[in-house]
């Protein structure tokens, strides 16, 4: 009679979490390989006076394309090539790796918001017409989700919260320190490095689960 109980009380607790769980917010995830953004000056400067960007294909973010351009870019020990121009142009160049890349090219690279490069490495960057130098501007982005006004309203949460994303599978973890960032501008989308893809078994379209820390 106990052991029936027990058993009673394990399968009530296990459906009330499922049940929660299943009414959790989630988000669609978008691994990013390494890239770069351009500004139109470091743009010219590369490829020719008054080039424009040609489009590859378009992202999931509204306006964000892949460009057919690639550079290499070059650290004190390696180099990566066919680094993925990312538009549109912006104001200032900014360069986008992980961990690995980092160890590849020999630089100290600090995780960052996209956008906030003050005091970061710079990194030599090589094009079809010439060669140029930034002196900041090499990040490795912190992940992040994506996320438009309604669905925030929506799950009660706001700009710059912090939360986790748990994604289930063989390689099961849970991300930590995720950053929310909420605009008209955006789709619900993670966005997390081939380093961390690759620590889950995570490929492009899977779906974590958002949890509040």
């Amino acid at each position: 009679m106990e052991r029936e109980k027990l058993i009673e009380k394990v399968t009530v607790e296990i459906l009330r979490r499922l049940e929660k769980e299943s009414q959790a917010p989630s988000t669609t995830v978008g691994v990013s390989n390494r890239h770069i953004h351009l500004s139109q000056g470091d743009l010219e400067a590369l490829f020719g006076k008054g080039y424009r960007l040609s489009k590859w294909k378009d992202l999931k973010q509204p306006g964000q394309f892949a460009a057919k351009e690639t550079v290499t870019i070059v650290g004190t020990k390696g180099e990566l090539n066919k680094v993925r121009i990312l538009g549109p142009i912006r104001q200032k160049t900014q360069v986008e790796i992980s961990k690995t890349d980092a160890y590849t090219l020999g630089i100290r690279a600090f995780i960052r918001e996209s956008g906030d490069i003050e005091n970061t490495p710079g990194i030599v960057i090589k094009g079809p017409n010439n060669i140029i130098g930034i002196n900041e501007g090499v990040i490795i982005a912190k992940r992040h989700i994506h996320m438009p006004p309604a669905f925030a309203k929506q799950h009660s949460f706001r700009d710059k919260q912090m939360v986790s994303v748990r994604f289930e599978g063989e390689r099961a973890l849970e991300f930590d320190n995720v950053v929310i960032r909420v605009s008209d501008q955006f789709v619900n989308e993670m966005h997390i490095d081939t380093d961390e893809a690759n620590a889950g078994n995570i490929k492009n379209g899977d779906v974590g689960r958002i949890v509040k820390d």
